[in-house]
């Protein structure tokens, strides 16, 4: 750890983490979010409200831009690492690394950027106590778990300050060895969700995305879910759409681009997804092998991370290219396909996107299902892939001296959780009313 680093964990107490903002002197969250709405698609932005308003932990997932704001007041420590920016609970999940296996790691980093380590964990600790609370679970309960996510953190940390920068690289949380641990019922369960994890692939995603019609493969409409995009291959807008395919060939290493070699383009949406990317712009892709192969490749936009604005610029031409390399710094093992590219539009304005194989074994926990053991051990798990992939970019010692051997800091982020939970059901009663009395269009259901 460098020196002005050192000094400023130090000058940060522990006791420090727990304050949350004065509500007086916070932006306002509805003007926050309404300021995002204006690059996005207007026809969708409706869709982005009503799936915010569903829950507080819905509202937190998309809230994103809020908590920023609220994290980027000093004091921080000069623990700095590669942040995913948005690590609450519904963004870790299993996938298949590119020997197979299935996995369980952050899966979200549209938001990433470098910045205190501090940052991402408390965004995980107040979600953990967010979803808890949305859940009905009891304040022992929830704190429970809270403290969970900072253990699985603070422990797996002090664990990674002993690896070698090439252990560490190696080290992952396979979805067999979480098997492995468990017994009689919640080993069956869990058996079972691996199992039906890995069955969710290209092939699968045909049956369900697609049908055949003219003797064709189309993308099957669900508006406003899933739209055609067919002006996209039309005309001279059919050479902007090669080029940016061609953008994205070029972004990946030499011996993955030689995968798509043999895969010809078949159909293009657009397509809804999650809740506080809606809005953005979200292309699916269907490509099929000459030995007719399904490929589903999910194109999604890029733009300027929430924390640059306090954390300072991330220092990328490309907002796609930031993505990337976020996400490939963090996590053990990766998509082979991931990669960005740039449209550029007729207007003349441009799009960032970064890509990613759409489905390929992944899968989510239903968080608002969990008892509170499950949750509980599921936020520990969540905070040791968090603390991995920060270990990998950071001073791993350094910040497991900072937080300590004890359950101090679990208690300290454990009540800046509760505070924190606190100012997140009054923004979401903002919003809530921001609704109601029409300053806000939202449609709900959908």
């Amino acid at each position: 750890m460098g020196a002005h680093a050192a000094a400023s964990a130090t000058e940060v107490r522990l006791e420090a983490h727990a304050a949350v903002p004065d509500p007086a002197d916070r932006a306002d969250p509805v003007a926050t979010l309404v300021a995002q709405d204006a690059s996005r698609v207007p026809a969708l932005v409706p869709i982005r409200h009503g799936r915010m308003a569903v829950s507080p932990f819905a509202f937190y997932r998309g809230a994103a831009a809020v908590m920023a704001a609220d994290l980027g007041v000093p004091p921080r420590t000069g623990l700095t690492v590669q942040l995913a920016g948005d690590a609450h609970l519904a963004n870790f999940g299993f996938f298949k690394a590119p020997d197979r296996e299935l996995v369980f790691d952050l899966n979200d980093f549209d938001e990433t950027a470098r910045g205190p380590f501090e940052w991402d964990l408390k965004r995980l600790a107040a979600s953990v106590t967010v979803a808890g609370r949305v859940s009905g679970l009891g304040r022992k309960d929830i704190a429970k778990a809270t403290r969970a996510a900072t253990r699985g953190y603070r422990e797996t940390m002090g664990a990674a300050a002993a690896l070698s920068p090439l252990e560490l690289r190696y080290r992952r949380l396979g979805a067999a060895a979480l098997v492995a641990r468990q017994r009689g019922a919640k080993r069956e369960r869990s058996e079972a969700f691996v199992s039906k994890a890995a069955r969710r692939d290209s092939v699968r995603a045909l049956t369900r995305l697609t049908a055949v019609e003219d003797g064709r493969r189309r993308i099957v409409p669900r508006p406003p879910v899933v739209c055609r995009l067919d002006e996209a291959l039309d005309g001279v807008n059919r050479a902007r759409t090669s080029d940016f395919f061609s953008r994205y060939r070029d972004s990946l290493p030499p011996h993955d681009a030689a995968v798509l070699r043999d895969y010809r383009f078949v159909d293009l949406a657009r397509k809804v997804v999650g809740v506080g990317s809606v809005g953005t712009r979200c292309l699916l892709v269907l490509l099929e092998s000459r030995q007719g192969a399904p490929l589903f490749l999910q194109f999604k936009e890029a733009t300027v991370s929430v924390l640059e604005r306090y954390a300072g610029d991330a220092g990328f031409e490309n907002a796609g290219e930031r993505v990337v390399r976020g996400q490939r710094l963090m996590q053990t093992e990766g998509d082979i396909l991931l990669g960005w590219s740039r449209y550029e539009r007729p207007d003349g304005g441009e799009v960032d996107f970064y890509v990613r194989q759409l489905w390929d074994g992944k899968a989510s926990l239903e968080i608002d299902e969990m008892g509170p053991g499950r949750l509980a051990r599921y936020a520990w798990h969540c905070g040791a892939v968090l603390a991995l992939a920060h270990a990998r970019s950071g001073d791993a010692a350094a910040i497991a001296a900072y937080l300590g051997e004890d359950d101090a800091a679990d208690r300290v982020l454990a009540e800046f959780a509760r505070g924190y939970a606190d100012l997140n059901e009054a923004d979401h009663a903002a919003h809530q009313a921001a609704i109601a009395d029409g300053r806000i269009v939202a449609v709900t259901g959908v």
